[in-house]
C-alpha cells in the first residue's frame, strides 16, 4: 500500500505471502556511541546530556544526533529502550541515575554504588512505553551525586525507540 492512488510509489504498508506487515516508514531509531566513551562524568548535582555519535537506524529521519534526541514525528504511544554500561563505577558516590525524558514525562533507573569496592562495570536499563505528542522529544541524561569523578558511560550503550501505536 503505497501513498495515492499511483502504483508503484513508495510503499508505506507492504503484505508478504505469510502475513507479515512491514512499515517502512514508521519512525524507528537505534542511536549508539560507536567506541566513543563519555569519561570520567562529574559527581555532582548536574545532569549530563548523553551524547550519540552514530545510528545504527533511523526510518523516517526522527533522531537528532546533533541535539541527541528523539523528535516524535506524530502523536501516540512509542516504545523507548536505553541499555547503559556504565564502567568504573565509584562506590563513594551517593547514587547514579540514567533518565530518559520525554517532554510529557522522565523515566529512570536509580543505583546506590555502594557494593564496598569500586566495581569494573554495571549495566542499566530502562525500557518504558511513553506517549508523546507530534514534536515532543525524548533524551537521556546521566546524573552521579557525590563521589569521584571517575565512572564513564561505555561506547557500547544504546537507545532506540519505535511509533507502536
Amino acid at each position: 500500500i503505497g501513498l495515492g492512488s499511483t502504483l508503484g510509489t513508495t510503499s508505506h504498508m507492504v503484505f508478504d505471502a505469510n502475513g507479515h506487515i512491514t512499515k517502512p516508514l514508521q519512525s524507528a531509531f537505534s542511536a549508539h556511541k560507536n567506541g566513543t566513551d563519555q569519561t570520567n562524568i562529574a559527581g555532582s548535582a548536574s545532569e549530563v546530556t548523553v551524547t550519540w555519535s552514530h545510528e545504527r537506524f533511523d526510518q523516517n529521519s526522527d533522531f537528532d544526533l546533533t541535539n541527541n534526541r528523539f523528535v516524535a514525528p506524530v502523536t501516540g504511544k512509542y516504545q523507548l529502550n536505553l541499555m547503559m554500561r556504565l564502567e568504573n563505577i565509584d562506590s563513594a558516590s551517593d547514587y547514579y541515575v540514567i533518565r530518559v525524558t520525554t517532554s510529557n514525562r522522565a523515566y529512570e533507573h536509580l543505583i546506590d554504588p555502594d557494593f564496598g569496592q569500586d566495581n569494573e562495570y554495571w549495566y542499566l536499563a530502562v525500557s518504558m512505553l511513553s506517549d508523546m505528542d507530534a514534536n515532543d522529544t525524548a533524551k537521556v541524561t546521566w546524573l552521579q551525586s557525590g563521589g569521584t569523578a571517575q565512572t564513564d558511560l561505555q561506547a557500547s550503550s544504546y537507545f532506540g525507540g519505535h511509533l507502536a501505536c
